[in-house]
């Protein structure tokens, strides 16, 4: 599978996720789709990158915008996550790295001095033909919402 490129239709793919949910990005057609890959459930960052979502969800959803985040981490782990912080938005497990791949977030990283491979912490945006419209890629948690929503804006 190709990689995804700014202004063209992304490949359709299909993920577990929360809730009972068998994700599959055609479903979508006619709505924006933000695409959120972080790196371990229940990090802090990536709680807060969560809540952050959360705390912004209505305005989101008054976008036409289904939020989805996405990690490598089982769908049991991605469960307990949602729901210790109440995420109104589901999880996709992506253990066999199929969207990560497609997304290209995997990276070499640094961590305590030892190389890992990790998700780069990435967000994208998808108009409601599916086409990749905005990307954003080594996300600073911090202020990343408002980029976000200035766009769709």
């Amino acid at each position: 599978m190709k990689n995804i490129i700014l202004n063209e239709k992304v490949p359709n793919f299909e993920l577990e996720g929360t809730n009972n949910l068998f994700f599959n990005l055609s479903d979508y057609i006619g709505k924006y789709v933000v695409i959120y890959f972080y790196p371990k459930d229940s990090t802090p960052g990536c709680t807060n990158e969560g809540i952050d979502f959360k705390e912004n969800f209505n305005k989101f959803k008054k976008l036409n915008v289904e939020i989805f985040g996405v990690s490598r981490d089982s769908i049991k782990s991605h469960e307990n996550f949602k729901a210790k912080y109440d995420f109104p938005f589901e999880l996709l497990s992506d253990v066999d790295e199929t969207a990560c791949n497609l997304f290209n977030v995997i990276k070499m990283k640094n961590m305590y001095g030892k190389k890992v491979r990790g998700i780069e912490r990435s967000t994208f945006l998808l108009d409601p033909e599916g086409s990749l419209i905005h990307e954003w890629r080594g996300v600073k948690v911090n202020g990343h919402i408002n980029e976000i929503l200035e766009v769709l804006n």
